[in-house]
């Protein structure tokens, strides 16, 4: 069986421009310059035993370090090979179906890797958007032979054994549900042996976000978050929480302008265990439900015997991507938990942080909130799901910031906001829309698709959905099948 072999790097030897070049001049001989140059040569003496000293205890340090590093790589990489080996014999047949290649991913419920599929002409391949364009990948026939077609890559999702068993078959039957949506994930298959599950799932190849937020222009924004509210109008419209949007579980290309939503580990269906909440209710009714809760005098202490009934509500999802309802336990949470946290997504470009919010638990997270949007707008949004909002942190305004403000001032810019573009102040009027902290009044992404800050970029988009034509180098990392 052939293995293939990384290709080894040639590294040029090359002259340091910036080595010095001195030249040394002798001095007169004499008896004193003779005996100043003789105490000047045993200091000198003294000064490169010293210097050779600290560059040896140097280099010792930085040869430790290496080889620390190249250990710990090693086994890394020994781990990881053993899973892969280990993924391929648990399933009988797979080393026929599938070649792995690398791992691409790894989570709290699952390992993600990258593979060959070695049997893609004998099944449907619907599901395959890039099907249509593999003619002309095509290698031209040698001696009248037959073309050898591109490789057909997927992405297996090992899911671990740790995993509940209701969890697990919620994800593929939500996955199986969702197939045909625009710009989401489908399902292709998935395989069980003993208490083993993988689910088969189409590659995509994308960039890291980190590397590209950056430098993304307002259209290259609009085609972004037009492809992700192309993929939630489609989940939500099957009443489907995905519970986990941020920029790592939306898979995008940015040289074909193309995006793909995975990692459905965390949906659910809407009104899944869900009980009523006073957020749905109408003003009346909600101030007449919250009166008695409400008490003129309040202590600054926590109660000895808390009588309050305990609230329990789904609060899943990713630290600093959560919205609000969530933190406040609501227990009725609908689709706009997913909009929040692409709003989270688009404050993140604009303002070229990454990570925006970074708190460690519940508590520190409502507070960033709080921070933006002030103490009195936070107090509004708790009693909406019949919580109360205290704090006492002196730096905490009871009025907040402006986007503007927030965005100017983190791109240093000024205070004025005749320093943002038209197109910025569209793109922050929707990023409003997107951080309502009321989620009856935030946009829904069927609405978002109608904004006109989506609608930029249109005429731009004509090669969307083209096939990158940069080279795979997988191939060097291919584990013997």
């Amino acid at each position: 069986m052939a293995t293939a072999v990384p290709a080894t790097r040639r590294r040029d030897a090359f002259w340091n421009e910036n080595d010095s070049f001195r030249i040394h001049e002798d001095a007169p001989s004499t008896e004193d310059t003779e005996m100043n140059e003789e105490a000047h040569q045993e200091e000198d003496d003294e000064d490169e035993t010293a210097e050779q000293e600290t560059e040896s205890l140097a280099e010792e340090a930085q040869e430790s370090e290496e080889s620390e590093s190249s250990e710990d790589e090693a086994a890394s990489s020994n781990q990881v090979q053993y899973d892969m080996e280990k993924l391929q014999d648990a399933f009988p047949g797979f080393r026929q179906k599938y070649r792995l290649i690398k791992r691409i991913g790894e989570g709290t419920f699952s390992t993600v890797y990258k593979a060959q599929d070695l049997a893609y002409d004998k099944y449907d391949n619907s599901w395959d958007l890039d099907r249509d364009n593999y003619d002309r990948w095509a290698v031209p026939p040698i001696f009248g032979g037959g073309g050898l077609r591109k490789p057909t890559y997927v992405a297996i999702k090992k899911i671990y054994v740790t995993s509940s068993p209701n969890r697990i078959l919620n994800e593929l039957e939500l996955l199986h549900d969702l197939r045909g949506c625009d710009s989401v994930c489908p399902l292709i298959t998935a395989f069980r042996s003993t208490d083993q599950v993988v689910a088969i799932l189409p590659y995509f190849r994308h960039a890291d976000f980190r590397d590209y937020f950056r430098q993304m222009t307002i259209p290259d924004m609009a085609i972004y978050f037009r492809s992700l509210f192309s993929a939630l109008a489609s989940v939500h419209a099957h009443h489907i929480l995905h519970r986990d949007i941020k920029p790592t579980n939306f898979l995008y290309d940015p040289s074909s302008r193309r995006g793909v939503l995975v990692d459905f580990g965390l949906a659910e269906r809407e009104g899944y265990d869900s009980k009523p909440c006073l957020c749905h209710d109408d003003p009346a009714t909600r101030k007449a439900k919250l009166k008695p809760l409400i008490k003129p005098e309040l202590k600054k202490a926590y109660p000895k015997e808390d009588t309050r009934p305990s609230r329990r509500a789904n609060r899943a999802g990713t630290r600093g991507f959560r919205a609000p309802e969530v933190l406040f336990k609501c227990t009725e949470q609908s689709t706009k938990i997913d909009v929040w946290s692409v709003g989270v997504i688009l404050l993140t470009i604009l303002s070229r942080r990454f990570p925006f919010f970074n708190s460690a638990d519940d508590v520190e997270a409502m507070i960033e909130i709080a921070t933006i949007f002030g103490r009195q707008r936070m107090q509004h949004a708790a009693l909406l799901h019949g919580c109360m909002f205290e704090t006492n942190i002196p730096s905490l305004g009871r009025s907040g910031y402006s986007f503007e403000g927030i965005i100017l001032w983190s791109t240093s810019r000024g205070d004025s906001k005749d320093n943002l573009s038209s197109e910025e102040k569209l793109a922050i009027e929707f990023l409003s829309r997107c951080m309502e902290l009321d989620p009856s009044k935030r946009i829904s992404a069927k609405e978002a698709l109608q904004h006109d800050f989506l609608r930029l970029g249109l005429d731009e988009t004509s090669s969307v959905g083209e096939p990158s034509e940069a080279g795979d180098d997988d191939e060097m990392d291919m584990l013997k099948a």
